[in-house]
């Protein structure tokens, strides 16, 4: 299903696994950017629980391929790996593709887009979630093409590069600042998410204009285990077309705020090219 935007006739929520692109749509939207800017000082549209493709409607979260999700303008990957050869889980759920392969897909992009960057962040879960971090340092341990330092790279230091982020008990890569509290995933009520979101979005534009660390907000969520009211692509059908529109409100302001990475399920094309948009001179 491609939700559109009612009054815009935008597509602010994708749960088709097909990615239908305009006409002379230029895929690399970072080769503009400043070389000098802090990447911690940008707007950036990210998936939350990336791979979660797989397991029905209590546990998918998106519908696009990691290919697809690049060529839309995804930029930030949400990554809930596991210590069973790298797998990647949501839940006790296997989503039947390795952090490897994952990371192999976005190399592959960055061959073909050499401008643009992307995030990654590596949570390590069960199985075996402790032997996570490790393993990882060992894949990668050669790798030039991977930033793994904590501070935060000026744009010009890693186009082309993969750029961890940290937090918890992986300790590669800039340490993320997580705007959402504990058990904010949990939505019973549209109106008190979106609510939490507004609050979200201001605390990460305030870090973020400080340029001193990495913002990470969701828009994300689930009823569950409450209930089974807002499963994640119910939920995503009613918070991103106002995501859309408040992102639209705060585009008007000037200067315009930055809000670090937005981690979405199933959106739309013109919600992350809303993302986006943040990012360009006035």
């Amino acid at each position: 299903m491609l939700l559109l935007h009612s009054s815009q006739q935008k597509q602010v929520f994708n749960d088709e696994d097909t990615l239908n692109l305009p006409a002379n749509y230029a895929v690399g939207w970072m080769k503009t950017l400043d070389d000098e800017k802090l990447i911690s000082t940008m707007t950036i549209p990210g998936t939350h629980d990336s791979m979660a493709l797989h397991g029905g409607p209590l546990a998918k979260c998106q519908a696009w391929s990691p290919e697809n999700q690049l060529k839309a303008g995804i930029r930030y990957f949400d990554l809930r790996v596991s210590g069973l050869g790298l797998i990647i889980m949501h839940g006790p759920i296997c989503q039947f593709i390795t952090l490897s392969s994952v990371l192999k897909k976005i190399r592959a992009f960055l061959d073909d887009f050499s401008k643009e960057i992307v995030l990654v962040r590596v949570k390590p879960v069960f199985p075996m979630k402790g032997k996570v971090p490790k393993l990882v340092e060992n894949m990668i341990k050669n790798a030039t093409d991977i930033w793994v330092k904590p501070s935060v790279p000026r744009i010009g230091e890693v186009r082309g590069k993969i750029v961890f982020v940290q937090k918890d008990s992986f300790k590669l890569g800039i340490i993320l600042s997580e705007t959402d509290q504990k058990g904010d995933y949990i939505v019973t009520d549209v109106k008190v998410k979106e609510e939490k979101i507004k609050k979200h979005l201001e605390e990460a534009a305030e870090q973020c204009s400080k340029g001193t660390g990495l913002s990470l907000s969701y828009s994300s969520g689930t009823s569950l285990p409450k209930s089974i009211k807002f499963l994640p692509n119910a939920l995503a059908k009613e918070i991103n077309p106002w995501l859309y529109d408040h992102l639209k409100e705060e585009f008007k302001k000037k200067p315009k705020p930055c809000f670090g990475i937005i981690a979405m399920d199933f959106p739309g094309f013109d919600l992350i090219q809303m993302v986006i948009k943040f990012n360009r001179p006035t």
